[in-house]
């Protein structure tokens, strides 16, 4: 058997899938059905998140009737950024580390960075593999969604956070220390009521991820993602003009990175998009189409091939 874990901010999934030499997307299917979840542990001592990861592993194993030293692998989709240490992966993820930006983001914990890839690598050596989430979406969007045959292309999500997996001339771009994609916390406006949970003010995850709508829109009515883009769906005004300003900036995001990387198509997923896609995605193209026509013609802008459940394959496409 191979294991797979998608750890986010919001919770963490485990599965395991017959170790065969080629996973199909029905055998892929099959396994999510079974996996189990936990929300992420934000409390306790820095190895916490680990200890979560590894209980969660022997729990599936034993429940499969098989010993956890006898996975054939071990495939990690992880929220980043990711920082070195002693030549292992740390996460320091604003949505988890509480010391990134202090109190005022409202996690309860100090952490900056919490240990992941040693904790796990004493237990299963060369069978790990721990990739970025915007890596492991990507790659699967490429095998079994949206992305399938392309080589210049990316996946993005809009969740509790805004992450890219970025794909060129066919090769995967990780960067020095594996956060490549993490173009989220690039500045894009000087909005004070816009902390990202990694200290920025102002970034792209401070402004239009779904835990920024909460924190930036609940003071006027809206507490959430999703009882803001219902207000906008029924035609009250203040929430258009808000969702149309996210998605102003947000689409603006997207330009920069198909004017930057010459891409052909970009599939998105992620919680807020997901449960919104089809009063979002036109006005996020009309940020891209229409500027500079030799960047954006040939471009296309999709809802991921693999909905709501990316997250999940994203691990499996790890190990397969």
């Amino acid at each position: 058997m191979k294991a797979c874990v998608d750890l986010g901010g919001t919770k963490i999934a485990v599965s395991l899938i017959p170790a065969t030499s080629e996973i199909t997307f029905a055998q892929a299917s099959s396994a999510l059905q079974s996996r189990r979840t936990e929300p992420t542990v934000k409390e306790g001592p820095p190895d916490a998140l680990a200890s979560q990861v590894l209980r969660m592993l022997e729990q599936a194993c034993d429940a499969a009737g098989i010993r956890m030293q006898d996975l054939d692998a071990v495939g990690v989709s992880s929220c980043g950024p990711f920082v070195m240490r002693d030549g292992m992966l740390e996460i320091s993820n604003p949505n988890i580390c509480g010391g990134l930006a202090g109190p005022a983001r409202g996690l309860p914990n100090d952490w900056v960075s919490v240990p992941l890839e040693a904790p796990l690598r004493s237990r299963f050596a060369e069978k790990l593999r721990v990739e970025n989430d915007g890596v492991g979406a990507l790659q699967a969007e490429r095998r079994w969604g949206a992305l399938q045959n392309l080589n210049h292309c990316a996946y993005v999500t809009w969740s509790t956070g805004i992450g890219f997996g970025l794909c060129v001339d066919g090769r995967i771009l990780r960067g020095k220390h594996g956060n490549a994609g993490h173009a989220g916390h690039s500045f894009v406006s000087d909005s004070s009521d816009a902390l990202c949970g990694c200290g920025n003010m102002g970034d792209l995850e401070g402004v239009v991820a779904g835990n920024a709508i909460a924190r930036r829109f609940a003071s006027v009515g809206y507490p959430g993602a999703s009882a803001l883009f219902a207000a906008a769906q029924a035609g009250d005004a203040a929430a258009i003009a808000i969702v149309d300003e996210l998605c102003r900036v947000l689409g603006r995001g997207l330009y920069n990175l198909v004017a930057t990387l010459d891409l052909e198509r970009i599939s998105m997923g992620g919680g807020v998009f997901w449960n919104h896609r089809d009063y979002l995605l036109p006005r996020l193209l009309m940020q891209i189409k229409g500027k500079l026509p030799a960047l954006t013609d040939d471009f296309e802008l999709v809802a991921a091939g693999l909905g709501e459940k990316v997250g999940d394959f994203a691990a499996l496409a790890l190990v397969s």
